[in-house]
């Protein structure tokens, strides 16, 4: 069985794709694009929940995107109803991500945050490529 994945952060990482105050750029056109397919109709959602970009994707330290609990309708995300029955989930786990509520300003939707984030991808900003640096310190399994 996989490890169970972490409730969400007090408050979305300063890298959060989905914070209103995040410098667009940091992250690749496909992490953006990721962003979108949760705005779907349930049925056509990802299956996958998306985690907080802060901890390599299989560590054990791997946790449930704050700014994505935040950001999306969780009784609605197709993704969190498949971790519970498949066990990356536990039913606590569960309901912290329904009554998650960011203390930061969240993009009302992931096609609005990937829209903000990808602006940013062909000229980063110094604000943007420091964050870069230091998200590719912190992550042992980005390229």
């Amino acid at each position: 069985m996989p490890p169970v994945i972490r409730p969400p952060a007090p408050r979305p990482c300063d890298s959060c794709p989905y914070r209103c105050d995040v410098p667009a750029g940091i992250w690749a056109r496909e992490e953006y694009e990721k962003l979108r397919r949760y705005d779907a109709d349930t049925p056509s959602q990802p299956p996958r929940v998306f985690q907080c970009h802060q901890a390599d994707a299989g560590s054990d330290a791997r946790r449930i995107c704050a700014g994505w609990a935040g950001c999306h309708e969780g009784a609605g995300l197709l993704a969190l109803r498949l971790a519970v029955i498949d066990g990356t989930m536990d039913s606590t786990t569960y309901q912290d991500v329904i009554e998650y509520e960011s203390p930061v300003p969240l993009f009302s939707s992931g096609n609005e945050a990937a829209a903000h984030g990808e602006a940013g991808i062909d000229a980063p900003s110094e604000e943007a490529r420091r964050m870069i640096g230091k998200i590719s310190r912190a992550r042992k399994d980005l390229v």
